[in-house]
């Protein structure tokens, strides 16, 4: 099987001094359409799984922390969209894009390419962590990012809190073998909701928790399963109730979030099995999907924003070039496998099965104390892990979001080391 390398090009030509443009006519950025803090939120989660970036990537990244930076309110919540105008639309929520976010900010706290990327982006996911999100989604983000932090701060108590919060969130996990899902409709990101339930039996200690998580990712994955190849869930939805389930407008953020939940089943369990539904994932992207036909565009490094039928979309926007760019990056390292040096300062990745990773590693052996939201260390008696909260120094956003981005010294921004 073929293993592109992910590329950045069509990412950064969406990329401007502010952030990151939603939209694109083509591979043309739409301006009028402005920001959304949901795309900036994952392309730094992109940019920092990148092992060995490029200067030019750091300054993506650097960019889009201050961008999340700027969208953050003293009490925790996030903004979401910010117009071309530089003014910033609707009141600070913990929807999407506040799990988003946090689910950034963890990633770049245990992976940025700087120690002032990771330090400002610890102390920003410790204030969004104060609040919570009745949204099942929101809080499936913000698990991820909390996970993140636990690999890097093992005992973090505003993580393990909101893992606590995120389980009851996203409800128990259903018993009918036919239909093991916590809510009677699938909806957008599915395999999110299942990773999620994965990363709180793990982290949490429950191993029956953990394995409902695993069972439903394993029916998600036959569920989008056809003739051998993925046609997954539309954003418009489905229930077992209705006959036929939509087949056209196959979004690659459904594909991308399955592909994470089968890295961090594979991770979890030990088991390189779950690495086929990655290669499904993959392969759907290069052609192995319903319409026959590749999303992505190996000329512009962008990739199609859906599967209309046996049609793809002309226009390439954030939200599917970076659905692209995190499962090719998976890809890469099921085809090189060899451990990869981490950045000074930045946690050491461990070889796991066929798949070299620094994310998501289980730790069978630790017990919570949830009281006192602490790891018991594993054959220390009496021994905890305890990390207390980072007392860097935030930047406090305004209503509008400055021209210069982090990090450009050219700008006059002295930017994060």
């Amino acid at each position: 099987m073929r293993y592109p390398e992910a590329p950045f090009r069509h990412l950064q030509r969406l990329t401007d001094n502010i952030g990151l443009l939603r939209h694109a006519d083509g591979v043309v950025p739409l301006h009028a359409d402005g920001y959304s803090v949901d795309d900036v939120a994952r392309g730094l989660v992109v940019v920092c799984r990148e092992p060995a970036p490029s200067q030019e990537l750091i300054v993506l990244s650097r960019r889009y922390l201050y961008f999340l930076s700027q969208a953050q309110v003293l009490g925790g919540k996030f903004r979401n969209h910010l117009g071309y105008d530089r003014q910033w639309h609707g009141l600070p929520e913990t929807e999407d894009g506040w799990g988003c976010s946090l689910w950034a900010l963890g990633t770049a706290a245990a992976r940025g390419a700087t120690a002032g990327i990771r330090e400002e982006s610890f102390t920003r996911f410790g204030r969004g962590a104060r609040v919570s999100s009745p949204s099942p989604h929101a809080m499936a983000f913000a698990a991820l990012g909390a996970a993140e932090i636990l690999d890097s701060h093992p005992g973090h108590h505003a993580s393990l809190e909101l893992l606590y919060r995120a389980r009851i969130a996203i409800g128990d996990p259903g018993a009918d073998a036919e239909w093991p899902w916590p809510v009677p409709r699938l909806s957008y990101a599915n395999a999110a909701i299942a990773e999620a339930v994965i990363v709180c039996g793990s982290y949490l200690g429950e191993d029956r928790l953990l394995d409902k998580g695993l069972r439903m990712l394993r029916w998600l994955l036959a569920t989008e399963t056809r003739a051998g190849h993925l046609s997954v869930i539309s954003p418009l939805g489905w229930s077992r109730d209705e006959e036929r389930r939509p087949a056209a407008d196959q979004r690659p953020a459904e594909v991308s979030a399955l592909a994470d939940a089968c890295v961090r089943a594979a991770a979890v369990t030990g088991e390189d099995r779950w690495l086929a539904g990655l290669r499904m994932c993959i392969a759907w992207f290069l052609g192995d999907n319903d319409g026959k036909v590749p999303l992505f565009d190996e000329r512009t490094g962008g990739c199609s924003d859906g599967l209309t039928g046996v049609e793809r979309s002309r226009n390439q926007g954030a939200e599917s070039t970076l659905a692209m760019i995190a499962v090719l990056q998976h890809g890469h390292r099921l085809a090189d496998p060899a451990p990869v040096t981490a950045a000074p300062g930045a946690p050491r990745s461990q070889p796991v099965g066929e798949l070299e990773r620094r994310d998501w590693p289980r730790r069978p052996d630790d017990r919570v104390d949830l009281a006192g939201a602490r790891r018991v260390l594993p054959g220390k008696p009496g021994a905890v892990a305890a990390v207390g909260e980072h007392q860097g120094a935030g930047r406090r956003g305004g209503g509008r979001l400055a021209r210069r981005p982090l990090g450009d010294e050219r700008a006059g921004q002295p930017g994060l080391p």
